[in-house]
């Protein structure tokens, strides 16, 4: 046995008397985690877990300290039900069993034989980087020998700041499923990335689409290893994938041979090669909060009770989906940032966007941000500020939104500014901004990145009674996501009876806040052409008819699409729309408000207006945003001003100058106004 002590070796003995005392009662086992003896004897802080590839051979270290004995079971086949040897593996350190085998295992299956006082559990175990189909079994492969052509060596695009990214959010079989998408790998990681490909129209879709749309960020939804789908069948499954099985292996669906354990990990590091090559990076959305299955989880096999929360040995459900997970238990929070580490170091991903964000402690997410910074300074992270339900750590201790400013390196969704611009995500005929639902405080205080600003009346804002984010970049600023309606069918509901170019009006009204606001942007895919999910507000198993990115809408829709790209080149062309910190955001942004001499002259509410300043380029800039119905003339605080956005296009170029005291902005749209030097803010 490598590196004990003599110390460590008597631990190891009273290890054998004390824990099989414990195994049938799991209120006593939790209690014994969370004990001095076991954080001081068997919390292992190694970074060797699962295998770890050398000269001399494979080695292979399981951390399962309440554990009799561990066995490997190696298989010649991935199907086989009889492994092919048996190898007994050793106690080691700190609640850890390990074993050499030689480099010939290459290509061979496993299992690892958990044996809990004759209570016997099958597992490839947490750490596992390759898997058989369905992820049944681990697969001992070198992933050196995974890497596309020049991977390993290819860079990434760099973000100075997160308030430089605009997000688009994606599925990867949505992406190009539909039959018009041009694609041959429909569906597929592999089709994500495939080049020139168009709709029957000539439209640009996939990859190209993206190019010429201008983001600079795919947050792709879960790409690891999820429970829910047969990968042995192609058609008629789907889902989105927030039933964690291997969290550090690639989903096999998306495979073109998931029965290949090498083809996934290849194929998912080409489609992010081909991102970062055509200057997008790769934001991963993880799901550490709750495991597909709860007793029978890869955790729960290999170490009871231990990776998850319980009270009386019950699981508890925050993630509202059966459990959720314990990250302020160390090892929980060690492979949490092993795992990340891995995805950054392994995969090259540039960011992650961590589910019900909520349910993990603070402390955690600030070492993972350290860590990770360590060997990617410029990451974006960021997450849902929320639960799915009651979690018995207290609220102080996690990262929901109310506390986001502990972590200024870490953003939230900001879901004020969502059902401002748009109304109430749960109740669908419940409006917004857009919609003439007033509302105006909520929009404000997202427009300047939910920091702190003295135009803002904290009391009127939805969720929230003070300025959440320490810097802009902390606010993700979005309408619509994956969940629930898409932005066009929520817009549909609230306004039944009104015309579909209305419609088209307020959202692109809707997505124009949005990519001028302050803070970071994040935009559904398909917003940009107007995608409807035809009312379906959960489409988490839906088929492909009610989630496929239906390419030929986009032809149907190309002026929204190219309000939205002239919108994105807006946003990237100036850097008063991209502020880094709340003092530049107060000194520079002029809202006008009753108590101010307005340039608007208001018929009815529903309006925004404001002053915005680039002290650096010594240019001006006045926004408007008009919900209402009706027209608003609006009177110019000076005589010269370039048009880049009104109701119908959007861009860096002048569409028309206006040297009139007076201009009328239309109903549902948005105006920005150029003029050189600085006004005073007064």
């Amino acid at each position: 046995m490598e590196n004990n002590t003599q110390n460590e070796l008597d631990v190891l003995q009273r290890e054998a008397v004390q824990i099989p005392q414990l195994l049938p009662d799991f209120r006593k086992l939790t209690e014994f985690y969370d004990s001095d003896y076991f954080k001081e004897n068997l919390i292992y802080d190694g970074d060797d877990l699962g295998l770890t590839y050398g000269v001399e051979g494979i080695r292979l270290k399981f951390w399962a300290p309440v554990a009799s004995s561990v066995n490997l079971l190696l298989y010649q086949n991935a199907q086989d039900q009889e492994p092919l040897f048996v190898y007994p593996m050793e106690k080691d350190v700190k609640g850890t069993y390990s074993l050499s085998i030689p480099a010939l295992a290459d290509g061979l299956y496993y299992l690892l034989e958990v044996d809990h006082q004759g209570e016997k559990t099958y597992t490839p175990g947490p750490y596992v980087t390759s898997v058989s189909i369905n992820g049944e079994k681990g697969c001992i492969l070198d992933l050196r020998t995974t890497d596309p052509e020049g991977f390993r060596y290819h860079d990434a695009p760099k973000l100075e700041n997160p308030v430089d990214a605009v997000v688009y959010e994606v599925h990867v079989r949505d992406m190009t499923i539909h039959h018009d998408s041009g694609v041959a790998a429909k569906g597929k990681y592999l089709g994500f990335v495939e080049e020139g490909t168009k709709n029957e129209k000539g439209h640009a879709t996939g990859i190209d689409h993206l190019k010429e749309l201008g983001v600079t960020h795919v947050q792709l939804l879960p790409i690891f290893d999820y429970n829910c789908l047969d990968e042995s069948k192609d058609e008629g499954q789907y889902n989105w994938g927030y039933d964690p099985l291997n969290y550090n292996v690639p989903e096999g669906s998306y495979s073109s041979d998931a029965k290949n354990p090498k083809a996934r990990i290849t194929e998912l590091k080409s489609l992010i090669m081909g991102l970062h090559k055509n200057g997008m990076g790769v934001i991963m959305d993880v799901v550490y909060n709750h495991t597909s299955d709860s007793l029978l989880s890869n955790f729960h096999k290999s170490t009871p009770l231990y990776y998850h929360r319980s009270t009386d040995g019950n699981f508890t459900d925050a993630s509202a989906c059966g459990n959720e997970t314990a990250s302020e238990r160390p090892m929980m929070k060690k492979f949490m940032i092993d795992s990340l580490l891995h995805w950054v170091k392994e995969y090259k991903i540039d960011g992650f966007r961590f589910d019900l964000m909520g349910i993990h402690d603070i402390e955690t997410m600030l070492e993972i941000e350290t860590a990770l910074r360590k060997v990617k300074p410029d990451i974006i992270l960021y997450g849902e500020g929320w639960t799915g339900g009651a979690s018995p750590l207290p609220e102080e201790k996690r990262l929901v939104k109310r506390n986001i400013g502990m972590t200024p390196g870490i953003g939230a969704f900001n879901d004020d500014f969502r059902d401002g611009v748009k109304g109430h995500v749960f109740f669908n005929e419940r409006g917004g901004f857009v919609s003439g639902g007033g509302l105006e405080e909520s929009v404000k205080f997202g427009i300047t990145g939910a920091v702190r600003h003295k135009d803002h009346n904290y009391r009127d804002i939805l969720y929230t009674d003070f300025p959440w984010a320490q810097n802009p970049g902390q606010s993700i600023n979005y309408v619509s996501a994956h969940d629930n309606l898409t932005l066009y069918d929520k817009l549909v509901d609230v306004n039944k009876g009104k015309s579909a170019e209305t419609i088209r009006d307020m959202a692109k009204l809707a997505n124009a806040m949005v990519l001028t606001s302050q803070g970071v942007p994040f935009i559904h895919a398909g917003a940009e052409f107007l995608r409807t999910k035809f009312g379906d507000h959960n489409s988490y198993r839906s088929p492909d008819s009610i989630n496929a990115l239906h390419w030929d809408m986009k032809s149907r829709n190309i002026d929204v699409v190219n309000y939205y790209k002239g919108l994105i080149s807006l946003r990237k062309t100036y850097k008063a729309f991209r502020m880094r910190t709340q003092k530049e955001i107060e000194e520079n942004i002029l809202f006008y408000t009753k108590e101010r001499k307005a340039p608007l002259k208001l018929k009815a509410s529903n309006v925004i207006s404001y002053i915005l300043k680039d002290p650096v380029e010594k240019i001006t800039f006045l926004v408007a945003f008009n919900g209402s119905g009706q027209d608003q003339q609006i009177t110019l605080p000076r005589a010269s001003w370039d048009v880049l956005v009104d109701k119908f296009q959007a861009g860096t170029d002048c569409l028309w100058r206006t040297e009139q005291k007076k201009v009328s902005l239309k109903p549902h749209s948005a105006l920005v106004m150029k003029t050189d030097g600085l006004l005073p803010l007064a």
